[in-house]
């Protein structure tokens, strides 16, 4: 994909003077919503980014959820379906921000407006800080079991806290820390996950192969609900992928980048879902840490299989649960990017995680991911027609920079199109994301064509 200069010296001069230039090298914590003049990922780095930081416990969880519904063939085509879906979808939204080097919150300006922009803001802000809280109690449970095993202090509360808080310093150190985490940790991802997986078969295979595999299952809406949910966990960084997209190197096509993104998130939803999957289908229990501290009877082996889930979890809140909402309060508040992290982190204790970890928990946050879903879809939808459709990629970096020129306020068309899109969703609720995509693309589409009031945000 070619990348010229995406606008004009009059569009240079007329972006927000009071934002501070991008440097010529990029320090740690040095972020802002300025366009990225500084890439420092190219794509091994960018690949093992988004390798580092897609081991979800949700995915775990989510694998839990179609036990009964799918056998273990549907269950991985799911799974696959699900991944190669939001490849296609971060190379397609992700390119505005990987054009310009624009972030999120910036890039929502054309279709939503300067004020408009808070409403796409907040519905990406809430499922990351809940994810961030959730998968925090998770990793603080993995290390207070090391701790409990090892040294006989057993104290939940504490690693929680504790562990909340190295989440917040690591955070504070923006994209230069988050590369070197992601990249240096991935290794480390990868050998332990294939571990954990010839565990569980070990363990459970001789009771799991009969009823897994001879299970009838359903081809039909059950199936292509368990893509959703799979897509679901991820649907949130289809929303801002132009935040890290504006990271990565110039020189890298479509076709390219989106098999960058799906196969860099396959393997790890793939053995996280599986391994979810497979345990509650044996043993009915859902908490990562309960299950492998029964599957898992060798201590040494044990203790590196939780080190591994405390430090999955830290790998995947520092770049899908702590940038969004992050982007989020500097858009909204103008404040720092140190200040804004810490303040997400603080937030996350306020999400009561502990209450996500009971027996039920895989029912609940399948509907969690459903409904969190059936707002991002339409939102997601109008990102991709306004960039493609009406705007042609091509893009007025001055526009999206000046809080009085075409872009102040708020587009109404872009807000009912997310309701229109939010409609569908919860009507359809076990595809909600799908649902939503034609019915708020549709309605955006011909709302900003024919619609007077939406005459300005043309420009």
């Amino acid at each position: 994909m070619p990348h010229p200069t995406p606008h004009s010296a009059a569009a240079d001069s007329s972006v927000d003077p009071g934002m501070t230039a991008p440097s010529v090298s990029k320090a740690l914590g040095d972020e802002s919503l300025a366009p990225q003049k500084t890439r420092i990922m190219g794509r091994t780095s960018y690949f093992l980014a988004w390798f580092g930081g897609c081991v979800s416990i949700g995915t775990f969880a989510m694998g839990s959820s179609v036990v009964g519904t799918l056998n273990l063939i549907q269950a991985t085509l799911a799974i696959a379906i699900g991944c190669f879906v939001i490849g296609i979808a971060l190379a397609l939204n992700g390119a505005a921000g990987y054009k310009y080097g624009i972030p999120f919150m910036v890039q929502a300006r054309s279709a939503f407006g300067f004020a408009g922009t808070r409403l796409p803001g907040l519905v990406r802000a809430v499922p990351a800080v809940v994810w961030y809280g959730f998968q925090s109690w998770i990793g603080a449970g993995a290390l207070n079991m090391v701790s409990a095993t090892l040294f006989g202090f057993d104290n939940l509360v504490f690693y929680f806290i504790t562990f909340q808080f190295l989440q917040i310093g690591l955070s504070v150190m923006g994209f230069q820390g988050i590369k070197w985490l992601e990249n240096i940790g991935s290794a480390f991802i990868l050998v332990s996950l294939m571990y954990m997986f010839y565990a569980t078969v070990q363990r459970y295979g001789d009771e799991l192969s009969a009823s897994l595999l001879t299970m009838e299952g359903s081809w039909g809406m059950p199936f292509w609900g368990a893509t959703m949910l799979f897509l679901g966990i991820y649907s949130t960084m289809m929303l801002n992928v132009s935040d890290y997209s504006r990271e990565h190197k110039r020189g890298t096509g479509p076709g390219l980048l989106t098999t960058i993104y799906a196969m860099s998130i396959l393997p790890c939803t793939l053995f996280m879902g599986l391994i979810g999957y497979m345990v509650s289908e044996a043993t009915g229990t859902a908490d990562p840490i309960q299950v492998f501290a029964n599957a898992v009877d060798n201590t040494p082996l044990l203790m590196t299989t939780l080190l591994f889930i405390a430090f999955a979890q830290v790998t995947t809140n520092v770049l899908n649960n702590v940038v969004p909402p992050t982007y989020v309060l500097m858009d909204v508040f103008k404040l720092k990017f140190t200040t804004s992290s810490v303040i997400v982190g603080l937030l996350a204790f306020a999400t009561f995680p502990w209450k996500l970890v009971q027996p039920d928990s895989a029912a609940g946050l399948q509907l969690f991911v459903q409904t969190y879903s059936a707002f991002l879809g339409p939102i997601f939808a109008i990102l991709v027609v306004d960039y493609y459709l009406i705007r042609r990629r091509t893009l007025d970096l001055g526009h999206l920079y000046n809080e009085s020129g075409p872009y102040q306020g708020v587009n109404l068309a872009a807000v009912i199109a997310t309701a229109v899109g939010i409609v569908a969703a919860l009507t359809f609720s076990a595809v909600s994301w799908y649902a939503s995509l034609i019915p708020a693309g549709l309605t955006y589409y011909l709302l900003m064509q024919h619609w007077a009031p939406c005459q300005r945000f043309r420009q």
